[in-house]
């Protein structure tokens, strides 16, 4: 299976984000799965009520676009929105996974909310509230669904182990900040070294967040990594690499301990 990261710099400018979109999916003519950061729909320098306002339901006219991306692009797209909520002064934080055929064959909304290094994602999102792993399969390769901070808690990537993934996703909009780039880089490794599965994440461009968006396979070994600039690469998925490794380091097996989830939400 070929997956290709799109490392883009969206704005609060949603047009601009679709046509970013748009462009990024003609030029990965051939990949079969096409990932794009947290918050594409919508992005903006500081946290607050705009966000919300910004929101769409999952049937609105930018995830409809994307739908229309998809379908002409003949591809498996997926990507950050912000989810509408009816009566709820919050948002969803939400990556939607549209088919080649135009349908939403999966949605995740973040369990784990970014209250920390001074900021408060949780007074705009409000956290998703199933706990059961968000899955889909594109030619063979079944794919797992997280989103940038849950990067900082093993068990979301975990709980994709046991739902038998050989790729997980993580589209992000990494903050910056000090040592933040190594924080990426450091966690993508050790996710993927404890859970023998690729995992990509894929992140906004500068200047919102870090960029270094990076695949990194079921070794540990970094298979490739983008820089500061928006960007975009293409890269094969062979699960067989996944199988192998569990042979060498059947870590998953000898495990004494399984993953339970707190159902409390804030």
């Amino acid at each position: 299976m070929k997956l290709a990261m799109a490392q883009i710099d969206s704005t609060a400018d949603k047009d601009a984000n679709l046509a970013k979109v748009r462009a990024a999916v003609a030029d990965a003519a051939g990949a079969d799965l096409v990932v794009f950061p947290e918050f594409t729909m919508y992005e903006h320098a500081e946290v607050g009520p705009w966000f919300v306002e910004a929101a769409e339901p999952l049937d609105g006219p930018f995830c409809t676009e994307l739908a229309a991306i998809a379908r002409n692009g003949g591809v498996h797209l997926a990507a950050g929105i912000l989810e509408s909520i009816p009566g709820e002064n919050r948002a969803y934080n939400t990556i939607v996974v549209y088919a080649p055929s135009g349908e939403l064959v999966a949605k995740y909304r973040k369990l784990h909310l970014y209250d920390a290094f001074g900021l408060r994602e949780s007074d705009i999102i409000r956290p998703g509230e199933d706990f059961e792993p968000v899955t889909f399969t594109v030619n063979g390769v079944k794919v797992g669904v997280m989103t940038c901070y849950d990067l900082r808690f093993p068990e979301s990537a975990r709980s994709l182990a046991d739902a038998g993934v050989d790729l997980a996703l993580l589209p992000a909009s990494w903050a910056p900040g000090h040592r933040k780039e190594d924080h990426l880089q450091v966690l993508t490794r050790a996710r993927a070294i404890e859970n023998t599965y690729f995992l990509a994440t894929v992140c906004q461009a500068p200047p919102m967040a870090t960029g270094g968006s990076l695949l990194v396979d079921p070794m540990g070994i970094v298979v490739g990594e983008l820089g500061e600039v928006p960007a975009l690469a293409v890269y094969e998925i062979d699960p067989e690499r996944v199988t192998q490794v569990r042979r060498k380091n059947p870590c998953l097996s000898n495990r004494r301990f399984g993953v339970v989830a707190r159902v409390a939400v804030g």
